[in-house]
C-alpha cells in the first residue's frame, strides 16, 4: 500500500475528526459531521497559523485520508537549548491498522523531526491504548516519563 504524507488542509477537517473518533476515547468526545463543527475549523485555524504546529494527515494511493498526527516543536533550556518535537493525536482508519500505515507516519515525523533539528522526539499515548504502547516500542521509543493531565 502506498502512504504519503502531508500537511493537513483545512478541506481535510472532516476526515481527520472521523479519524479522531474512531477508536474507545475518541468516539466519547468527538463529534463527526460535513461539514465539520466549527469549533473543529476555528482550531484547524489555529493549528495552521502557528509555524511550532503541524498538523499531518496520510494519504493512500487512491488520496483518501487514511491516517493523520500532531507535531508540536518546542524550544527549550533544557538539554543544552535542545528542542524538542511533540507528537500527538495519532490514528490511523481502524480498517488499516497492522498494515503498516502507521509505521511509515511515524518514520516521516522523525524525518521532520530531524529536519527541524531537534534532538529527541516524544509523543503521548493514553494509558489505555496499550498496543500502541507495543508499536511505538517496536519503533525505539522507550517509557521514560510519566504524564498527568488535570481539567482546567
Amino acid at each position: 500500500m502506498r502512504i504519503t504524507l502531508r500537511p493537513a488542509r483545512r478541506e481535510d477537517v472532516a476526515a481527520i475528526v472521523r479519524l479522531l473518533a474512531d477508536d474507545h476515547l475518541g468516539g466519547e468526545r468527538e463529534t463527526v459531521s460535513d461539514p465539520p463543527e466549527p469549533a473543529y475549523l476555528a482550531a484547524f485555524d489555529k493549528v495552521a497559523a502557528d509555524p511550532r504546529n503541524l498538523l499531518a494527515v496520510a494519504q493512500d494511493g487512491a488520496g483518501a485520508v487514511v491516517g493523520t498526527l500532531q507535531m508540536t516543536f518546542i524550544p527549550g533550556l533544557s538539554n543544552q537549548g535542545a528542542e524538542l518535537a511533540l507528537i500527538e493525536a495519532v490514528r490511523v482508519d481502524s480498517s488499516l491498522r497492522g498494515r503498516g500505515v502507521g509505521q511509515v507516519m511515524i518514520r516521516w515525523a522523525m524525518d521532520e523531526a530531524r529536519r527541524r533539528d531537534c534532538a529527541n522526539i516524544e509523543l503521548l499515548a493514553h494509558n489505555s491504548r496499550t498496543d500502541a504502547h507495543r508499536f511505538y516500542e517496536r519503533l525505539g521509543f522507550i517509557r521514560s516519563h510519566a504524564g498527568m493531565r488535570r481539567p482546567l
